[in-house]
Order: C-alpha cells, then sequence, then structure tokens
C-alpha cells in the first residue's frame, strides 16, 4: 500500500514544473516536488552540514516534500517547520536580493540567526557571504513583491 501511495504521490507531482507554487508560496522544488535539491533541511541546522536525505523519510511543508536522513530529524521537523524551511521558499538567498528565484544545488547554505539561507552554488554563496546582514535585508525587502510569483515569470 504504501508503494502505491508513493508511485500516486509522485505521478502527481511529476507532472509540476521544477518549482510549485501552493498557497500563494512559490517553493523552489525539482519534478517531483522536492526541495532543497534532496538535502536535509534539520542536518543543515544540526551538523552543518549539507546531507542528503532518504526518499523513504519525509514530510511535507507549504506543499513541498522535504527528505531527511534519519527519522529523528523528520520528527524535529514536524514538530516545528517554521524553524527548519528555508527561507525564500527554497530559492537562491543571493538571486532574491535581486527579485529574482534561482534554484539551488542544497550544497550552498548557511543558518543565520537560526534561519536557513541556502545559494545556487558555492561560488554564489561566496559572494553572498561578503554581506550577509546587508544580503538579507535586500532580501527581505524584494521578497514580498516576488514571493508569490513563479521564478519563470521573473
Amino acid at each position: 500500500m504504501r508503494a502505491t501511495l508513493y508511485a500516486t504521490l509522485f505521478a502527481v507531482l511529476g507532472a509540476i514544473a521544477s518549482t510549485s507554487s501552493f498557497a500563494g508560496v512559490d517553493t523552489d522544488t525539482d519534478a517531483n516536488g522536492v526541495i532543497l535539491a534532496g538535502h536535509d533541511t534539520v542536518a543543515y541546522h544540526t551538523e552543518s552540514k549539507a546531507v542528503l536525505g532518504n526518499a523513504e523519510i519525509t514530510a511535507v511543508y507549504n506543499d513541498a516534500i522535504y527528505r531527511f536522513a534519519t527519522e529523528a530529524n523528520r520528527d524535529l521537523f514536524v514538530a516545528n517547520p517554521e524553524k527548519y524551511a528555508p527561507a525564500y521558499g527554497g530559492f537562491c538567498a543571493y538571486g532574491a536580493t535581486f527579485g529574482k528565484k534561482f534554484e539551488v544545488d542544497g550544497k550552498a547554505f548557511q543558518v543565520v540567526d537560526g534561519q536557513l539561507y541556502v545559494n545556487k552554488n558555492l561560488s554564489v554563496y561566496r559572494t553572498w557571504k561578503k554581506d550577509i546582514p546587508g544580503n538579507i535585508t535586500e532580501a527581505d525587502t524584494q521578497w514580498p513583491q516576488i514571493e508569490s510569483v513563479p521564478a519563470n515569470q521573473l
């Protein structure tokens, strides 16, 4: 039954483009609805590194599928998803400073004051981290205008 449920879920999600727009929030997901390129959002906080999640250990938040390396990480997320969900719908934090939405590889990240910020890749991250406070302020200013706009329309 679980396999049938997953097959149905992935069939539906497979029809979704590389970003998903649900409840007015555009999230950076792959064609299967997976956010953060499959990386465990809790591990960014607890292990300070990018850890790939397991396709069998998941949770859904804002209609994006989160994968986790462990059931304990999934349980932490389910108990408080706002604490672990990435800023800007999981789109590139530096891109948001320009009012743009770029996909991320899941490997370039930083947790700042308990908030997860992800970037397109390590090269973009190196530029973003030169002025983290300024970039967060600018992205926070831009985000309300682009939050519900699909990435392909920016």
